[in-house]
Protein backbone atom coordinates (compact mmCIF):
# COMPACT_ATOMS: atom_id res chain seq x y z
CA UNK A 1 0.00 0.00 0.00
CA UNK A 2 2.76 2.33 -0.92
CA UNK A 3 -0.05 5.52 -1.45
CA UNK A 4 -1.97 5.23 1.72
CA UNK A 5 -3.55 8.62 1.93
CA UNK A 6 -2.63 10.15 -1.48
CA UNK A 7 -5.74 11.41 -3.31
CA UNK A 8 -5.70 11.31 -7.05
CA UNK A 9 -7.85 12.76 -9.13
CA UNK A 10 -8.43 11.24 -12.77
CA UNK A 11 -10.02 13.22 -15.44
CA UNK A 12 -12.45 11.82 -17.74
CA UNK A 13 -14.98 12.84 -20.73
CA UNK A 14 -16.36 10.70 -24.01
CA UNK A 15 -14.59 8.56 -25.83
CA UNK A 16 -11.61 7.78 -23.55
CA UNK A 17 -9.17 4.82 -24.11
CA UNK A 18 -11.21 2.34 -21.70
CA UNK A 19 -7.55 0.86 -20.19
CA UNK A 20 -5.92 3.87 -20.14
CA UNK A 21 -8.42 5.14 -17.98
CA UNK A 22 -9.42 1.80 -15.96
CA UNK A 23 -5.48 0.22 -15.80
CA UNK A 24 -4.31 3.39 -13.75
CA UNK A 25 -7.60 3.72 -11.51
CA UNK A 26 -7.39 0.45 -10.50
CA UNK A 27 -3.82 0.15 -9.73
CA UNK A 28 -3.66 2.95 -7.94
CA UNK A 29 -6.44 1.67 -5.91
CA UNK A 30 -4.29 -1.31 -5.30
CA UNK A 31 -1.80 0.48 -3.51
CA UNK A 32 -4.27 2.29 -1.61
CA UNK A 33 -4.69 5.54 -3.24
CA UNK A 34 -8.30 7.31 -3.05
CA UNK A 35 -8.91 8.36 -6.70
CA UNK A 36 -11.63 10.44 -8.05
CA UNK A 37 -13.13 10.34 -11.54
CA UNK A 38 -14.14 14.25 -12.43
CA UNK A 39 -15.94 14.87 -15.67
CA UNK A 40 -17.59 17.78 -16.91
CA UNK A 41 -21.01 16.71 -15.14
CA UNK A 42 -21.22 14.69 -11.43
CA UNK A 43 -22.26 11.00 -11.04
CA UNK A 44 -22.40 11.04 -15.02
CA UNK A 45 -21.47 7.64 -16.83
CA UNK A 46 -18.86 8.03 -19.75
CA UNK A 47 -18.34 5.53 -21.69
CA UNK A 48 -14.98 4.65 -23.20
CA UNK A 49 -14.38 3.82 -26.72
CA UNK A 50 -14.43 0.01 -27.00
CA UNK A 51 -17.85 0.48 -24.69
CA UNK A 52 -16.65 0.26 -21.08
CA UNK A 53 -18.31 2.81 -18.54
CA UNK A 54 -17.44 4.86 -15.33
CA UNK A 55 -19.41 7.24 -13.11
CA UNK A 56 -17.89 10.49 -12.45
CA UNK A 57 -17.53 10.99 -8.43
CA UNK A 58 -17.26 14.97 -9.20
CA UNK A 59 -17.85 18.24 -11.68
CA UNK A 60 -14.43 19.60 -12.97
CA UNK A 61 -15.00 22.71 -11.45
CA UNK A 62 -15.56 20.62 -7.78
CA UNK A 63 -12.21 20.26 -7.78
CA UNK A 64 -9.66 21.81 -5.64
CA UNK A 65 -6.04 21.28 -6.57
CA UNK A 66 -5.07 21.66 -3.26
CA UNK A 67 -7.03 18.58 -2.07
CA UNK A 68 -5.36 15.93 -4.48
CA UNK A 69 -1.88 14.63 -4.60
CA UNK A 70 -1.71 14.04 -8.43
CA UNK A 71 -3.78 14.41 -11.72
CA UNK A 72 -4.10 11.77 -14.43
CA UNK A 73 -5.38 12.51 -18.18
CA UNK A 74 -6.65 9.56 -20.03
CA UNK A 75 -5.82 8.91 -23.61
CA UNK A 76 -8.72 8.19 -26.94
CA UNK A 77 -10.29 11.36 -27.78
CA UNK A 78 -11.33 12.27 -24.58
CA UNK A 79 -8.20 14.83 -24.61
CA UNK A 80 -9.38 16.78 -27.50
CA UNK A 81 -12.57 17.55 -25.45
CA UNK A 82 -11.42 18.00 -22.24
CA UNK A 83 -8.91 20.26 -23.15
CA UNK A 84 -11.34 23.02 -23.84
CA UNK A 85 -12.77 22.86 -20.06
CA UNK A 86 -11.00 26.13 -18.63
CA UNK A 87 -11.28 24.56 -15.54
CA UNK A 88 -9.43 21.69 -16.56
CA UNK A 89 -6.52 23.84 -17.78
CA UNK A 90 -6.46 25.80 -14.70
CA UNK A 91 -6.28 22.39 -12.76
CA UNK A 92 -2.94 21.45 -14.61
CA UNK A 93 -1.63 24.55 -14.49
CA UNK A 94 -2.24 24.55 -10.38
CA UNK A 95 -0.90 21.03 -10.55
CA UNK A 96 2.05 21.99 -12.40
CA UNK A 97 2.66 25.06 -10.20
CA UNK A 98 3.23 22.89 -7.38
CA UNK A 99 5.03 20.33 -9.22
CA UNK A 100 2.39 17.48 -8.71
CA UNK A 101 2.40 14.56 -10.08
CA UNK A 102 0.74 14.55 -13.92
CA UNK A 103 0.08 11.30 -15.84
CA UNK A 104 -0.38 11.63 -19.37
CA UNK A 105 -0.81 8.71 -21.84
CA UNK A 106 -1.28 8.21 -25.40
CA UNK A 107 -3.10 11.29 -27.00
CA UNK A 108 -3.42 13.27 -23.59
CA UNK A 109 -0.34 15.31 -24.10
CA UNK A 110 -3.05 17.97 -26.44
CA UNK A 111 -4.62 18.87 -22.26
CA UNK A 112 -0.55 19.61 -21.33
CA UNK A 113 -0.20 21.40 -24.77
CA UNK A 114 -3.36 23.76 -24.09
CA UNK A 115 -2.19 24.04 -20.46
CA UNK A 116 1.30 25.50 -21.98
CA UNK A 117 3.26 23.44 -19.64
CA UNK A 118 5.86 21.00 -21.65
CA UNK A 119 8.13 23.89 -22.97
CA UNK A 120 11.24 22.20 -22.08
CA UNK A 121 9.78 18.91 -20.61
CA UNK A 122 11.35 15.70 -22.20
CA UNK A 123 8.01 13.61 -22.81
CA UNK A 124 6.57 10.84 -24.56
CA UNK A 125 3.36 10.03 -26.10
CA UNK A 126 1.12 8.26 -29.10
CA UNK A 127 3.72 9.01 -32.27
CA UNK A 128 0.05 10.50 -33.82
CA UNK A 129 0.87 13.75 -31.96
CA UNK A 130 4.65 13.78 -31.30
CA UNK A 131 4.51 17.09 -33.81
CA UNK A 132 1.80 18.89 -31.04
CA UNK A 133 3.86 18.02 -29.05
CA UNK A 134 6.93 19.10 -30.02
CA UNK A 135 5.64 22.47 -31.76
CA UNK A 136 4.39 22.79 -28.13
CA UNK A 137 8.93 23.00 -26.58
CA UNK A 138 8.60 19.51 -25.07
CA UNK A 139 11.53 17.07 -26.41
CA UNK A 140 9.98 14.10 -27.77
CA UNK A 141 10.97 10.60 -26.99
CA UNK A 142 9.57 6.50 -28.25
CA UNK A 143 10.12 4.90 -24.87
CA UNK A 144 7.11 2.90 -22.87
CA UNK A 145 7.10 6.23 -20.33
CA UNK A 146 9.22 9.07 -19.58
CA UNK A 147 9.60 10.76 -16.23
CA UNK A 148 11.06 14.79 -16.33
CA UNK A 149 10.49 15.57 -12.46
CA UNK A 150 6.38 15.47 -11.82
CA UNK A 151 5.93 14.73 -15.47
CA UNK A 152 4.76 10.85 -16.01
CA UNK A 153 3.77 10.13 -19.49
CA UNK A 154 3.14 7.08 -21.73
CA UNK A 155 2.07 6.24 -25.24
CA UNK A 156 -0.09 3.00 -25.43
CA UNK A 157 -2.40 0.52 -23.75
CA UNK A 158 0.50 -1.58 -24.04
CA UNK A 159 3.15 0.51 -21.89
CA UNK A 160 0.44 0.77 -19.04
CA UNK A 161 2.90 -1.57 -17.08
CA UNK A 162 5.57 0.71 -16.71
CA UNK A 163 3.50 4.01 -16.88
CA UNK A 164 2.07 2.56 -13.68
CA UNK A 165 5.27 1.48 -12.07
CA UNK A 166 6.96 5.07 -12.67
CA UNK A 167 3.81 6.69 -11.78
CA UNK A 168 3.91 5.15 -8.83
CA UNK A 169 7.41 5.71 -7.73
CA UNK A 170 6.92 9.32 -8.17
CA UNK A 171 3.61 9.51 -6.34
CA UNK A 172 5.33 7.40 -3.15
CA UNK A 173 8.63 10.08 -3.57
Amino acid sequence: MKLKGKKIIQLVSADFEDLELWYPVLRLREEGAEVHIAGEKANEEYIGKYGVPIVSDLTFGDVNPEEYDAVLVPGGWSPDKLRRFPEVIEMVKAMDSKKKPIGQICHAGWVLISAKILNGVKVTSTPGIKDDMVNAGATWVNEPVVVDGHIISSRRPPDLPDYMREFINVMAE
